[in-house]
């Protein structure tokens, strides 16, 4: 079944997103943002990156430099973008370093890629708005969707409450939300109902689910867990 790309819907359009770091992660970023049509400037030190994303047309402009210089960001108009990712993660000296640029230069939103839970804590202090942990991360989401394949997306809240978007359980099927009361049962809120085409947000209590639709739920994890899927 095709997600219905709720979480997707809900993000800012026209945003400008600079990717510092042209490896496999900043690779995949700049990719994926690309896709979305959002404007996307990659940066790297490796003159071979550089040209390897500008080929590959998975950035819109990508630009030769170094990110531990605040002149040669600002040069580049890095720090006018809305949002930087900074994708070093080997190189824990320079990721803090160009971190703690962008953020000292005004970017409103920094995300910053960590390899350790010490690099994490030292992207945090030096003002990361956002601080991911690929590995740990994938590994995360290959268990949830080995042992949920109902689920289609996931956006974590915090360690113990998720808004998961997710296939409509064939004990849902041809139910309307009054009849299954979810809130009085499993103590979830439905945010959304639909499909690929077309969804509803804050259906009301007569909208009836079938199972090929998906539904967008947001509560505890462990009430999550609950439901028949």
């Amino acid at each position: 079944m095709q997600s219905i790309k709720f979480f997707s819907s809900m993000r800012p359009q026209n945003r400008q997103f600079a990717v510092i770091g042209l490896g496999r992660f900043g690779r995949a970023v700049c990719e994926t943002l690309r896709k979305q049509g959002y404007q996307v400037v990659g940066t790297d030190i490796d003159e071979g990156l550089v040209a390897q994303a500008l080929s590959d047309r998975i950035v819109d402009n990508a630009i030769e430099l170094d990110s531990t210089k605040p002149n040669a960001l600002r040069e580049a108009g890095i720090f006018e973008t809305d949002t930087v990712i900074v994708a070093i993660g080997k190189y824990v000296e320079e990721s803090i370093i160009t971190t703690l640029n962008c953020k000292e230069a005004g970017v409103n939103f920094v995300a910053a890629k960590a390899s350790t839970e010490i690099h994490g804590k030292l992207l945090k202090k030096v003002g990361a708005d956002l601080v991911v942990f690929p590995e740990y991360d994938a590994g995360c989401e290959l268990a949830h969707r080995l042992t949920r394949p109902s689920i289609l997306e996931r956006f974590d809240l915090d360690p113990e409450h998720s808004i998961v978007e997710l296939k409509v359980p064939e004990a849902f099927h041809g139910k309307t939300l009054a009849e299954l009361e979810i809130r009085n049962r499993y103590g979830l809120n439905i945010v959304a109902v639909g499909n690929a085409e077309k969804f509803k947000i804050n259906p009301n209590p007569q909208e009836r689910l079938y199972k090929d639709l998906a539904m967008v739920v947001i509560g505890s994890n462990r009430d999550i867990q609950r439901l028949p899927m």
